[in-house]
C-alpha cells in the first residue's frame, strides 16, 4: 500500500478537524473567563508538522488570546541573559494561550547538535529545564509540551517538496537541510532530552506525524481533552434596529483613492478565455463517419 493510500481520509480529516476547532473555541471562552493560563509547546524534527498543526489550532481562535511565539536567534545582549529569561517575557498573562513553535527546548536540540552552545550551558539547561517547568506549573500555567517525530525517509521527501515549492521554500535553511546529515545526532540530543525532561509534572507527548492529516487531528484531540475545559454561556446577543438617517451624505467617491478592481479584471480574463476555448471547441471539424461498404 502506497503511504498516499495510508494517508487518513481527507473528508474524515476535515469533518473531525472542524468538530475539534468548535471545541478549541470553547476552551478558549473557558480560559479567558477563567483566568487561566496555556502554553504549548510544538517541538519535533525540521519538516514533522509543527507549522500546520499550529496553523490549524489558531484558524479559528481569537489572536489577542492564542498567539504564536516564533523567536528568531538571540540577539548579542540576550546570549548574555540567563537563558530562560526572553522566554519568560511571552509567557501567558490570565485569560491567555501562548503557542511556542519550538522553544526554551532549542538548546537541548539544534544549539546542542550544531555547536550553538557550549557542553557546559547544555548540561546547565538540562539540569535547570525541569525546575524551570515546575516552577509554571507550581504558579497555576497549565504546560502542554508535543514533540512531533517524522521518520527519515518522509522529512528528506517535504524538504524535496519545499525546494521546489515557490511559496514554501522560505520554510528552508541551511540548518534545516544540515539535519538529514546529522539524523543520528538529533536522534540522541532528543533521548537525552526525554532522560531529563519527561518529568511527571510535564510529560512529552509524542505525535506520529508521517501522515499529517492524523497528525494535527491527534495532536488537537489530546491537546482539548487534557485541559478541564467547561462550557461557557455566552451572553445572548440582540442586532439592533438601525435608526433612521439624519441626513448624513457619503464622501463623493471621486475625492478618495480606491484599489483598483483587479477582481473584475480577473473575472473578465477568465470569462474570456472560457469563451475562447468554447470557439475554438465548436469550430473544430468533426470526423468524418465510416460510410457503409457496397457490396
Amino acid at each position: 500500500m502506497s503511504e498516499k493510500a495510508k494517508r487518513m481520509n481527507k473528508a474524515v480529516y476535515e469533518a473531525e478537524l472542524l468538530r475539534l476547532q468548535q471545541e478549541l473555541v470553547e476552551m478558549q471562552e473557558w480560559i479567558k473567563t477563567e483566568g487561566k493560563r496555556l502554553v504549548v509547546i510544538f517541538e519535533g524534527r525540521d519538516a514533522a508538522g509543527k507549522g500546520g498543526s499550529i496553523k490549524r489550532i489558531t484558524e479559528f481562535l481569537n489572536p489577542r488570546i492564542a498567539q504564536i511565539v516564533a523567536l528568531p536567534a538571540p540577539t548579542e545582549r540576550q546570549t548574555t541573559q540567563w537563558y530562560f529569561q526572553r522566554y519568560v517575557e511571552h509567557l501567558p498573562a490570565a485569560g491567555e494561550i501562548r503557542l511556542f513553535d519550538r522553544s526554551w527546548y532549542n538548546r537541548a536540540g539544534v544549539e546542542r547538535v550544531m555547536g550553538y552552545c557550549t557542553t557546559a550551558e547544555h548540561r546547565r539547561f538540562l539540569r535547570q529545564c525541569p525546575i524551570f517547568e515546575r516552577m509554571l506549573i507550581e504558579d497555576g500555567i497549565m504546560l502542554r509540551k508535543y514533540w512531533f517525530s517524522v521518520s527519515d525517509d518522509e522529512q528528506e521527501r517535504r524538504f524535496r517538496s519545499r525546494m521546489t515549492d515557490p511559496m514554501r521554500r522560505w520554510k528552508l535553511s541551511p540548518t534545516d537541510l544540515e539535519s538529514l546529515t546529522r539524523w543520528e545526532d538529533y536522534s540522541r540530543a532528543k533521548d537525552e532530552m526525554f532522560v531529563h525532561t519527561d518529568i511527571a509534572e510535564a510529560r512529552w507527548n509524542v505525535v506520529e506525524s508521517n501522515d499529517k492529516r492524523a497528525a494535527r487531528i491527534n495532536m488537537i484531540a489530546h491537546l482539548v481533552d487534557s485541559v478541564p475545559y467547561q462550557h461557557v454561556e455566552q451572553p445572548y446577543l440582540e442586532l439592533p434596529q438601525r435608526p433612521p438617517s439624519t441626513g448624513y451624505r457619503r464622501t463623493d467617491r471621486a475625492l478618495q483613492l480606491e484599489v483598483p478592481n483587479h477582481a473584475k479584471a480577473v473575472q473578465a480574463q477568465a470569462q474570456a478565455q472560457a469563451e475562447a476555448a468554447k470557439s475554438a471547441k465548436s469550430a473544430k471539424p468533426a470526423k468524418n463517419s465510416k460510410g457503409s461498404k457496397n457490396g
